[in-house]
């Protein structure tokens, strides 16, 4: 092939393959991205209700615990009154 043939060669199928290429890992990185900013507020969000479970779960032992003190302390009420009244 002579330089004036390779002068005639037509790159323009070549130039919008490499743009479509450079476009797609364009977009390619760009859902990446998402996808990892996505995880980390998945991961954050998992750790918040791990967290929040554990705090009503102490809640609800505390309420329970405090229940049974009223009780208790209703009881004593009962037997101080029943006292008094003798």
């Amino acid at each position: 092939m002579s330089h004036e043939n390779e002068s005639k060669i037509d790159t323009t199928p070549i130039q919008l393959l490499t743009e479509q290429y450079k476009a797609d890992i364009n977009k390619y990185q760009e859902r990446e991205g998402l996808y990892i900013k996505t995880e980390n507020q998945l991961k954050a969000t998992k750790q918040i209700v791990i967290e929040m479970a554990g705090t009503v779960r102490q809640i609800h032992i505390e309420n329970e615990n405090l229940k049974a003190e009223v009780s208790r302390l209703l009881k004593e009420i009962q037997l101080l009154e029943t006292k008094i009244k003798k």
